[in-house]
């Protein structure tokens, strides 16, 4: 009896050490949208987003996965880089997951860990409803397959699909209302800040991830956020994004939570030219990208720099920055490192453990260089000076698009000083070849072995064309 007593109290305090963990993921929020990153030129205030930042550490060199959403939210839970999949460009709008049946992600893993592990908000990986591919129309009692509780690892799931689907509200395996657009990102921030209120700290741990449906569009602030920005919709969905966070936050707070918390505030990529109405954010002062080129679904860096927030109260140091490059697939090793559970050699291939930095350490296997990805499946590789563009313009949205780049003739390679040229504005591919030859290479590498960690070569789960402008 004795014996069983102090295990059961060494489990509790075993289970009293590992943090609860949260990740918000905003929708199309770019770097120059938080505040606190873009003094000069971000004009719509983010109080909530400040706070956070001021709680704990800023990254300064943090990226997406890819600059649009599916791949960057495949990364994020797998910490694999999307690219190595079937989706070579664009997004899912349904169907089958991409997440294979057999691919072990952060919420399997934190499971194993006994976590009790939840998904509020946008999945947008790839579902089924009554076992078939529906785009709009989905009936109330329509049952999810292939989404977060089947390929997610998670045990609960409140939410929808995709931006499309946005009426559509899921409870774990089961479509159980429609709703309009405007209440869903209120719905999700009640829902979440229930889940909160209901924990109690002797519970198992949990893992909370927050993936908003906002500010992408369709852009619906609630009327008593519409104008309070004074500079258009899309701002006005930033500012109640932002108020979201502070619930949240709140409600850890209440529920005696937040100081054995780990929050990561973050974003699937930068923001959308169009759906903002970009000249008009411009016209009025607000640079959404902050002094980085391009947006939304672009290769150069306004397209997927993102904000990197994480808060840890009396662990994370406060008011503290990290230049250090880092990607969303990184957090996978991360809370792997935290809990000191290392993962299989084929599991989380893309990813790099950012802890040491997050504990003011220096890091032995940091990472050395990002593959960068835009929404035409255009590769670039950035190390910690320089980035490799392969491909002539934006490599998405931004002007000059692809086609009409090479109609110019404009070179086929860019290469950018990244340490003096964080604007992207002077090409010097043709000035330094080696350079250019030496990038390449590593990134060919990088390809052909299947990961970026150490360990055994994997396998990509299609072939990978490096230069799409080329078909």
């Amino acid at each position: 009896m004795r014996f069983l007593f102090l295990t059961l109290l060494s489990l509790v305090g075993l289970q009293a050490e590992r943090p609860n963990i949260v990740i918000m993921l905003s929708d199309d929020l770019g770097y120059g949208e938080h505040q606190h990153l873009n003094p000069d030129h971000g004009k719509i205030p983010t109080p909530h987003l400040d706070a956070i930042a001021a709680s704990g550490m800023t990254f300064t060199d943090a990226h997406s996965g890819s600059s649009v959403c599916t791949p960057t939210r495949y990364g994020l839970l797998t910490g694999r880089y999307s690219w190595r999949t079937t989706l070579q460009r664009g997004v899912l709008t349904g169907g089958k997951s991409l997440i294979a049946e057999d691919r072990v992600t952060i919420g399997h893993y934190l499971k194993k860990q006994g976590y009790d592990t939840a998904i509020i908000g946008k999945w947008h990986l790839g579902t089924l409803y009554d076992g078939k591919h529906k785009d709009k129309q989905v009936p109330v009692g329509s049952k999810v397959s292939q989404g977060p509780i089947e390929r997610g690892g998670f045990d609960l799931f409140r939410g929808f699909h995709h931006a499309r689907q946005m009426d559509i509200w899921i409870e774990d395996q089961t479509v159980t209302e429609h709703l309009p657009p405007v209440e869903m990102l209120p719905r999700l921030t009640q829902e979440a800040v229930h889940y909160i209120s209901s924990r109690k700290k002797e519970d198992a741990p949990f893992f909370l991830y927050l993936p908003w449906n906002s500010p992408h569009s369709p852009v619906v602030p609630s009327p008593e956020w519409q104008g309070k920005s004074g500079l258009n919709p899309h701002a006005d969905f930033v500012m109640q994004t932002d108020d979201s966070h502070g619930q949240v936050m709140e409600a850890l707070r209440a529920a005696g939570l937040l100081e054995n918390t780990l929050v990561i505030v973050t974003s699937d990529n930068g923001t959308s030219a169009p759906t903002s109405k970009l000249p008009q954010l411009l016209e009025k002062g607000h640079h959404p990208s902050g002094p980085f080129r391009g947006s939304k679904a672009d290769i150069w860096d306004g397209g997927h720099r993102v904000p990197f927030l994480v808060s840890w109260p009396g662990t994370v140091p406060q008011k503290s920055q990290c230049p250090d490059l880092i990607c969303l697939t990184d957090c996978f090793a991360t809370v792997a490192d935290l809990l000191e559970k290392p993962v299989e050699e084929n599991v989380a291939e893309d990813s790099f453990s950012f802890l040491p930095q997050l504990m003011g350490k220096a890091s032995e296997n940091s990472r050395e260089e990002v593959v960068h990805h835009s929404v035409e499946g255009h590769f670039a590789i950035r190390d910690e000076r320089w980035k490799l563009i392969l491909c002539p313009g934006s490599g998405g949205w931004s002007t000059p698009k692809v086609r009409s780049a090479l109609k110019q003739g404009l070179p086929t390679e860019q290469l950018y000083d990244m340490a003096k040229d964080k604007e992207e504005t002077t090409n010097l591919a043709s000035a330094n070849p080696e350079i250019v030859a030496a990038l390449r290479k590593e990134l060919e590498r990088l390809i052909a072995r299947g990961r970026s960690t150490t360990g055994p070569k994997l396998i990509n789960d299609a072939p990978i064309v490096l230069e799409k402008w080329r078909k």
